[in-house]
């Protein structure tokens, strides 16, 4: 969807309730806007969506916010489930189906596919989508923001209320609003081919390891295999020059001690190790997600998904905050919540990088044991696959509540609706009472819902009532037997939580 007519028509000194989003990749096609009514315009600099996939996972907890919106059908339809997941490629794999979601499975999916999923999810809700139309400054000030912008018919301004950079680790935002992007250079290289195999490994995911370096293989669309890994000759600093596919088929022989029959290659790739992440999410009207935000080694698949989870935090909170209804700190709970699961998202793949690379005889005993501990210790390769899943994302409670509070809220039961994902679709907060009767209190913002009590949950058991987030994050809870006093608790929170006035039901 391409427009190639400037919109000079918007005065610079009139700031709109427009929302720009610089990037049309995942994570800038998920930041739902749209819910509240805003108007969104996405500038993605390509012409063509990239028929290169650098992902090639959506995880558990991606597919969760993709059901919030009703929208998980289509990519449960065409990606291949895997009931497992690595972490820092040891050769025994976590064991998702002990996980608590309606998805215990990372979905193999190229990204360009994905993308084409949310572009349309996007263009359907009423997102301007740009295509050949790139962001090349902005200012900003009290009233808004000026974006200055590039397309087929030369350059123009728009202004908006809030930008949102999106637009990848060399963003031209964040360098724009002085957002520094600190963190180390690579040191590693790993590299990747898209080829046929004409003898391929059997199996949904095949991995091996030792002293030459590891790979694996995962079968794609079209018949084609994605190779991934890395050897120690790819170490150091610099970058070790472009990947041909008689490269490819060394390493891949060296290590697996056959090239199962590759050839025609479609993509040929090397990717560093360089770690930086942005010292802020927000600079006054402007706010980072995704690759501008996190720079990292792609280790377990994680970086398109922490995207669009980045989106997901966000976008609900943006459109409160244009339209008025949030409460005043609510934007900069972005920061605060999300650049933890940005450091905490580099601190897993540099362990899981020094993981792949531990070709030593101590680093190969290094992986013998973490990986026997994940075979042999299911507390340990939970909390692994917990973590990789983002399943255990935990936002700090403002001020300190109930224990539930910031965790992210199982798919619980409902009455009179089938569960809660699907309670959460129209991004509200949804209000549950688990006393057998109705909610005391509504508001514009808030559906409220009576739920049998999650007698198969521990923590849940003694919940009376709880509000949860239009992101499926606990806002409030309470153990409150006495039903005055809980009425007025659930007053009190959903006036705070959601800076909303409330009515008796």
């Amino acid at each position: 969807m391409e427009h190639t007519v400037p919109e000079h028509t918007v005065p610079e000194h009139i700031a709109t309730d427009r929302v720009i989003i610089a990037g049309g990749g995942p994570t800038g096609l998920w930041v739902e806007l749209r819910l509240a009514g805003t108007p969104v315009t996405v500038l993605e600099a390509r012409h063509e969506r990239d028929p290169h996939s650098k992902a090639l996972t959506l995880h558990p907890r991606t597919l969760e916010v993709l059901a919030f919106r009703g929208v998980a059908e289509p990519f449960l339809a065409e990606g291949r489930r895997i009931p497992s997941g690595h972490f820092g490629g040891l050769d025994d794999r976590m064991d998702f189906a002990v996980l608590d979601t309606p998805y215990p499975f990372t979905l193999a999916l190229p990204q360009a596919r994905t993308e084409e999923l949310l572009e349309a999810h996007a263009v359907a809700a009423g997102a301007d989508l740009r295509r050949g139309h790139r962001v090349t400054g902005l200012t900003q000030d009290a009233d808004g923001v000026s974006v200055e912008a590039t397309g087929p018919d030369g350059p123009y301004t728009l202004r908006a209320a809030y930008v949102v950079g999106c637009d990848g680790t060399r963003s031209t935002v964040r360098e724009a609003a002085g957002i520094a992007f600190p963190g180390t250079d690579a040191t590693t290289w790993g590299w990747l081919g898209d080829v046929v195999l004409d003898d391929p490994p059997k199996g949904a995911v095949y991995a091996a390891s030792g002293p030459a370096g590891g790979v694996m293989a995962v079968p794609m669309p079209g018949g084609l295999h994605r190779i991934v890994g890395g050897d120690p000759d790819s170490n150091g600093p610099d970058h070790p020059g472009e990947l041909t596919l008689d490269a490819l088929r060394a390493k891949v022989t060296r290590i697996a001690g056959t090239d199962f029959g590759m050839r025609d290659p479609s993509w040929l790739s090397r990717f560093g190790n360089a770690t930086r992440q942005a010292a802020a999410y927000r600079q006054g009207r402007v706010l980072l997600a995704g690759d501008a935000a996190h720079m990292h080694y792609p280790a377990g698949g994680v970086g398109l998904n922490v995207g669009v989870q980045d989106a997901t935090n966000l976008g609900w909170k943006l459109a409160a905050t244009v339209a008025g209804t949030a409460p005043g700190a609510l934007l900069d709970s972005y920061h605060a919540e999300r650049h933890p699961v940005g450091a905490d998202l580099l601190l897993s793949t540099r362990a899981q990088t020094a993981l792949m690379n531990a070709q030593s005889p101590e680093g190969q005993d290094l992986r013998t044991l973490l990986s026997q501990l994940v075979a042999t210790v299911p507390a340990f390769s939970r909390s692994l696959a917990e973590r990789l899943s983002a399943l255990a994302v935990t936002y700090p409670p403002t001020p300190p509540g109930h224990p539930l509070t910031g965790h992210r809220a199982p798919n619980l039961e409902l009455a009179g609706s089938p569960d809660l994902f699907t309670a959460l679709r129209p991004g509200r907060y949804v209000l549950l009472d688990f006393t057998g009767t109705p909610a005391p209190v509504s508001g514009p913002g808030v559906v409220p819902h009576t739920a049998p009590r999650p007698a198969d949950r521990p923590a849940w058991s003694t919940v009376r009532a709880a509000l949860i987030r239009p992101d499926g994050h606990v806002a409030w809870a309470s153990d409150e037997q006495d039903a005055g006093a809980l009425e007025a608790e659930i007053r009190t929170a959903v006036s705070a939580t959601t800076g909303l006035g409330v009515d008796a039901p």
